[in-house]
């Protein structure tokens, strides 16, 4: 991401979690005259990643980008980590924040449709209070459903021989929903949801129609169309500091 906004006029600060990434970015942005001590190792969850390293006090950002990181952290660090971002800019700074789209499960008919209408719509966990052969027929009901969809996929990511892939590690999604809300909850104003990665067609048709599956879907990279709720496996929530 901060290789991609040179030219822009302004100074480049990054952290990462991941040594090798940190080395790597140093690399990539020595290239651009960017100094090596801009960037370091920080994880989004502790406070004193934000202070960059030729400050006074923490934040005073003009905007601050956080890419790939969302998906990989606790659902109950979400609200701490949009503080975070927050407190990182000056008043009016921009702040903008990508994650997976959940809502995204409800186009694609295979086993993440099944798992999000089977946990988080549905929800067996609540049938508790019910005796326990009412909750056995219905769970057996819950799995007939399976047969609706492509159980088999998405093929699961799995990592290099000693190194978790993709699927093997948190890696979850975001209801931009209740996302949005969180955000403004933590103090930003003007907050709006840009989606982006659209599908034309639940991903299983893209082997089938490769080309058109393809041209037709970037047609479709328009970040404030309502489809993007369902046809977006990604989105960017925006925000400005209050």
């Amino acid at each position: 991401m901060l290789r991609a906004l040179r030219g822009f006029g302004q100074r480049r600060y990054g952290f990462d979690l991941t040594p090798a990434m940190v080395d790597e970015a140093r690399r990539v942005l020595a290239l651009q005259g960017v100094p090596r001590n801009h960037v370091w190792r920080g994880s989004v969850l502790e406070p004193s990643a934000y202070w960059r390293p030729d400050a006074k006090k923490p934040g005073g950002f003009e905007s601050a980008l956080c890419f790939g990181v969302l998906p990989h952290i606790p659902e109950k660090a979400d609200p701490k980590v949009f503080s975070f971002l927050q407190k990182s800019v000056v008043p009016g700074g921009l702040v903008m924040v990508e994650a997976r789209n959940e809502l995204f499960a409800l186009f694609t008919c295979n086993r993440y449709s099944y798992r999000f209408l089977a946990e988080r719509l549905v929800r067996p966990q609540d049938w508790k209070s019910f005796s326990p052969g009412l909750r056995k027929r219905s769970e057996s009901l819950l799995r007939r459903l399976q047969r609706h969809f492509r159980m088999d996929l998405p093929l699961v990511r799995r990592g290099k021989a000693g190194e978790p892939g993709y699927d093997e590690v948190l890696s979850r999604a975001h209801n931009p929903l209740m996302a949005a809300s969180q955000f403004a909850q933590a103090g930003f104003r003007d907050v709006e949801v840009l989606f982006y990665h659209y599908h034309c067609l639940p991903p299983m048709c893209e082997e089938t129609v490769p080309n058109f599956f393809r041209k037709q879907s970037l047609r479709m990279e328009k970040p404030r169309d309502w489809r993007g709720h369902f046809m977006a496996s990604a989105f960017i929530l925006k925000g400005t500091r209050a």
